[in-house]
């Protein structure tokens, strides 16, 4: 499931499963574009059940110039939570971070387009 991108993330996805002690949960994984050419990964558990939007500096699990290595440990974290999710009987189908979903919204921040 794909959840709607908040100011300064470029893509962000859900997976929905149950947590060790059965009850539901909700991962939210992102990926943003940060000032000096930056990409981050940030990865939430529950952030429902926050106080605030904002993220903690440990929920960024990887930061970095490449945006290969980004989509990289960004897919590799999805993959690993939709697993664990899918292992606990939860249906955690979510679609992958691809390149040109972040191309789009970095060309329009360039050239307004």
């Amino acid at each position: 499931m794909k959840a709607p991108a908040r100011d300064g993330r470029f893509a962000e996805r859900v997976v929905e499963g149950l947590d060790d002690g059965g009850s539901p949960e909700r991962v939210l994984i992102w990926i943003e574009r940060r000032a000096g050419a930056l990409w981050a990964v940030g990865r939430q558990v529950n952030p429902q059940h926050r106080e605030s939007d904002e993220p903690r500096a440990d929920d960024y699990v990887w930061e970095g110039y490449e945006l290969d290595d980004c989509l990289e440990v960004a897919n590799d974290a999805l993959e690993d939570d939709a697993v664990v999710s899918e292992d606990d009987g939860a249906d955690a189908k979510v679609r992958p971070f691809h390149r040109d979903e972040l191309l789009a919204p970095l060309e329009k921040f360039f050239f307004g387009r």
